[in-house]
């Protein structure tokens, strides 16, 4: 396995008064009052999702569910995001998160 592999990528932008966060790899995406708390429930979404699909009862369809990538718009958006931090530090935040391999209680 490639440790790309392991690493997915993400982005939070501000909206009026709440932060999006968005997994791309997954395609899965969180609200919250601030980049921490919208970080926090990302991560717990892509825990949950990465253990569902490897352990849980969804174990059958992990090949599917482990390739589901967002729509091309929404990588560019990332890109976008990406830019506009190195340009004009703006708001919004790429990051990248570790492929969780184990299930933490919550």
């Amino acid at each position: 396995m490639n440790p790309e592999q392991l690493i997915v990528k993400c982005y939070a932008e501000q909206e009026a008064d709440y932060w999006v966060a968005v997994c791309l790899d997954f395609n899965l995406a969180a609200q919250g009052d601030s980049f921490e708390d919208v970080k926090t429930k990302l991560e717990a979404m892509i825990a949950d999702y990465v253990y569902d699909a490897l352990a849980g009862e969804d174990k059958h369809y992990a090949a599917q569910l482990l390739s589901r990538r967002a729509p091309l718009s929404s990588w560019l958006k990332y890109r976008f995001i990406k830019l506009k931090i190195t340009l004009l530090h703006s708001a919004g935040r790429v990051f990248d998160e570790t492929m969780p391999l184990i299930r933490h209680e919550w």
